[in-house]
């Protein structure tokens, strides 16, 4: 069902050497979290590898790709290049790899900003990008402790990093982010842990 050989080589060819060895990590961090939490790993696996398919593309082809999806872009994500690649990505492979499993577009759509309601596979993209080998930010390793005995609790502390983040920046936050933060919160609301 997934050609993994044909879309290595074809990400190999199209991102440089650190790109494609943070694609490969988080590729097989999602098939790890996929074993320990009941979602297929092979899909997983798949959905990882092609999250960031269009991170490296020109700005105004991101821009383009997103715009045109017709995935909801909201104006706080249209006004942030950062996360473009996401929808991007989703768009490309939907119409360059005729890839229509919406749960594997939704999960390269969102693993930038969250969304509340998300599927196993978007949790567990989402996190398997912030919890990949060569991450190292502080926390990290209370992150991936976390998302292996929890996701949805790991979908809290990773929002809350990624929120402390953006605020840091003075960065707009999409209504996604909020909502998602907002679901976690209401699901633990006597955890004040902050990474």
């Amino acid at each position: 069902m997934y050609d993994m050989e044909r879309m290595q080589a074809f990400l190999r060819g199209r991102l440089s050497r650190e790109r494609f060895a943070h694609t490969m990590n988080v590729a097989k961090e999602c098939q790890r979290l996929a074993r320990l939490h009941g979602e297929d790993p092979q899909k997983a696996y798949f959905a990882g590898m092609v999250h960031d398919i269009c991170k490296e593309d020109p700005k105004q082809q991101q821009h383009d790709w997103a715009v045109q999806s017709g995935m909801d872009l909201c104006p706080e994500e249209e006004a942030a290049y950062k996360v473009w690649h996401g929808v991007a990505g989703a768009y490309f492979l939907r119409t360059k790899f005729g890839i229509e499993d919406a749960d594997i577009l939704n999960a390269v759509r969102y693993h930038t900003v969250g969304r509340s309601g998300m599927s196993l596979l978007e949790k567990i993209v989402y996190l398997g990008d912030m919890t990949s080998e060569e991450r190292s930010y502080d926390g990290v390793e209370i992150m991936r402790k976390t998302c292996d005995d929890c996701l949805e609790l790991g979908m809290l502390y990773a929002l809350r990093y990624s929120l402390k983040k953006q605020l840091k920046r003075n960065a707009l936050i999409p209504h996604f982010t909020l909502e998602a933060y907002n679901e976690y919160t209401r699901m633990f609301p006597d955890n004040t842990y902050h990474i």
